[in-house]
């Protein structure tokens, strides 16, 4: 964590990037790049780096090899992994055994250690770069591409890949008013949800009277399931501070503020620790490289509340009152913090501005689809294969995501659903795989493109459980300002819930659907307005399965625990004992290589048994199917 010496002068920068530049370009030491973001650290890349720096120092390549730690790469699933340069060498699932190993046989001999390398399930066959591996072939990563190359806690690295070079040109080539036409004619929409032109929203800003002016990063990413912007944060903080920076200079700011959930602990330690580095370094203050830019940048924790990702709600936690929505008009860019014109983008919205600036209107315009410019970050998480953050063109279909780049849903399941935009967006069938993932198209679809999650579903999944939990969520996130979501989302979590348990009755549908469109139009804010998605898409397409709860009393994906029980099939059971050692309550009798059965006054229903059973000897069948076996068995 090198810090710099102040910087004073605008040429004083040029060089200064120019100079790290040049550097990079002539490394002539092996480059070990660790990925050790949240995901990496969990899965014990901390431990993996440690013996790096060992193993380094044993062989004594101090002055041969530099380690460099960065953020996310983008594939959880392969996590802690390291990509060796300049041969591009990619690593996968490695341990500290494996780290000693490759300083001796990749770097000191050269050789690349097969068993490391990625393997394709389907064609058996290994990659030895990045880019060769199928999860990335299709991606193209031009926001989360540099988290690769910096080490989030050295500016100089950042400064390296040209970093600034975008607020330089801003600073001295563009005016104001240009800065806003490149974003405008770019095409660049809110990464955060609703997809409002950025170039639009800052020209309101700027145009708004008044001296004072702010603008916000909202880092307050609170979906279950989206870690998009937690890993840009961690991996790359630089790049979002830039294009703060420009943004800055754009609408008249002279201060800003980036909010991020205090549970992301990383994010927060390289956010302090850049915008540390950037006051030191003369890029942050009063009279920036002595041009006359003032702009100071503060860094605000969230306490957790889904409601504050909301802008007003948002504002409303800066000014150290509850994080409540507000009626619009006026907007935040007419009246926001503390009543002055505030201009409000979330992480991966700022983090598109250096590029644009630095690449121009027209490149970032030729991506993508005609209402729908640039690339999209999007977590990949549920019953798929590849496991991990996407980056890919506006345009591409569900289908190419779930399959070419997730590799398709594990055990060779059947894929039934996915569900985009978060606990509000919508549930999509597999009738719809060949959308085009694009604002109006999801909008269409009864879904929404929100912030990027992306939930798989496979076959075994059950969408009024899935409802259910979702509905759980908003209610227990809903700050409870305005009845219709207050009582809205409570009240069809009721229904869906007897729906669950097979209390259901015949009109409980049609209430739902009531229920989800006089919420949807009476509330204030944006959780209320989108927290029907997931009922009413779930319907639309999957109205069956609420049918089969409620008329049937059965739950086709054996998974609500009141309408099923778990049943050994006798002519699959080997007798392994793997169910009867995963029982949380001895509820399962039988001796090794005998078939077991299933004591039901002591199940809890956990499923436990279902998961640890490698035969599918064990399966969820209808309570009345039991009662009627039971009968007529002697």
């Amino acid at each position: 964590m090198k810090r710099m010496k102040k910087i004073k002068t605008i040429e004083e920068l040029k060089k200064i990037i120019e100079e790290k530049e040049l550097e990079r370009k002539q490394e002539k030491r092996k480059v070990i790049v660790v990925s050790s973001g949240t995901c990496g650290q969990a899965r014990g890349s901390l431990k993996v780096i440690e013996a790096f720096k060992r193993a380094i120092r044993t062989e004594g390549l101090k002055d041969n090899v530099l380690l460099r730690i960065t953020g996310c790469h983008g594939f959880c699933e392969a996590e802690p992994n390291v990509i060796i340069y300049p041969d591009g060498i990619f690593y996968q699932k490695l341990t500290p055994v494996d780290a000693k190993t490759i300083v001796k046989e990749t770097i000191l001999g050269g050789k690349i250690i097969e068993k490391l390398l990625y393997k394709d399930p389907q064609t058996k066959q290994r990659a030895v770069k990045e880019q060769d591996i199928p999860f990335y072939k299709k991606q193209m990563r031009n926001v989360l591409g540099d988290n690769v190359q910096v080490d989030p806690t050295s500016l100089e690295n950042y400064l390296a890949i040209g970093g600034f070079r975008s607020f330089l040109r801003a600073l001295v080539e563009l005016k104001p008013e240009d800065i806003i036409q490149t974003v405008k004619k770019s095409g660049l929409r809110g990464r955060g949800g609703a997809g409002f032109p950025t170039g639009l929203k800052w020209e309101a800003t700027r145009r708004s009277p008044g001296e004072v002016k702010y603008i916000i990063c909202n880092g307050d990413e609170g979906d279950p399931g989206a870690y998009m912007d937690r890993s840009v944060l961690e991996g790359n903080p630089y790049r979002v501070i830039e294009g703060m920076m420009i943004g800055a200079l754009a609408i008249g700011a002279r201060e800003g503020y980036l909010y991020v959930r205090d549970e992301y602990p990383l994010a927060v330690r390289h956010l302090t620790f850049a915008i540390d580095q950037l006051y030191k370094a003369g890029l942050l203050g009063k009279n920036i490289l002595k041009s006359g830019f003032n702009f100071d940048l503060h860094l605000t924790k969230g306490a957790g509340a889904f409601v504050c990702g909301e802008e007003t709600a948002l504002m409303a936690s800066i000014e150290g009152r509850v994080g409540e929505p507000r009626q619009r008009p006026p907007f935040p860019a007419q009246k926001g913090l503390w009543g002055k014109p505030t201009c409000i983008n979330n992480v991966e919205t700022w983090a598109n501005i250096p590029l644009i600036i630095r690449y121009g209107a027209d490149w970032f315009a030729n991506i993508g689809t005609a209402g729908s410019k640039g690339t999209k970050i999007f977590s990949l998480v549920g019953k798929i294969k590849n496991t991990g953050l996407v980056e890919v063109p506006m345009g591409i279909t569900l289908r190419e995501i779930i399959y070419d780049i997730g590799g398709g849903i594990p055990d060779d399941k059947a894929f039934k659903a996915v569900q985009t935009g978060g606990p509000s967006g919508g549930c999509l069938p597999a009738s719809m795989l060949d959308l085009p993932i694009d604002y109006e198209s999801l909008t269409s679809a009864g879904s929404i493109m929100g912030s990027g999650g992306m939930i798989v579903m496979d076959e075994k999944t059950c969408m009024v459980d899935v409802v259910m939990y979702f509905l759980n969520f908003l209610r227990d996130e809903s700050c409870g300002k305005c009845i219709s979501c207050r009582e809205g989302t409570q009240r069809m979590w009721e229904i869906v819930k007897d729906i669950s348990e097979g209390k259901g009755k015949p009109g409980d549908i049609e209430l739902l659907e009531e229920l989800a469109i006089a919420t949807k139009e009476a509330s204030m804010c944006g959780l209320g307005q989108t927290a029907a998605n997931p009922v009413l898409s779930t319907l639309r397409y999957f109205r069956d399965e609420f049918e089969a709860h409620i008329y049937e009393k059965r739950c086709p994906a054996g998974v609500c625990k009141s309408l099923i029980r778990y049943v050994v099939i006798p002519g699959k059971c080997t007798g392994c004992e793997a169910c009867k050692r995963a029982c949380p309550t001895q509820a399962i009798l039988g001796t090794r290589s005998q078939p077991h059965t299933i004591l039901y006054d002591k199940c809890i229903k956990c499923g436990s048994c279902l998961e640890a059973c490698h035969f599918e000897a064990i399966e969820a069948q209808r309570e009345e199917a039991i009662i009627i076996e039971k009968e007529v068995t002697p």
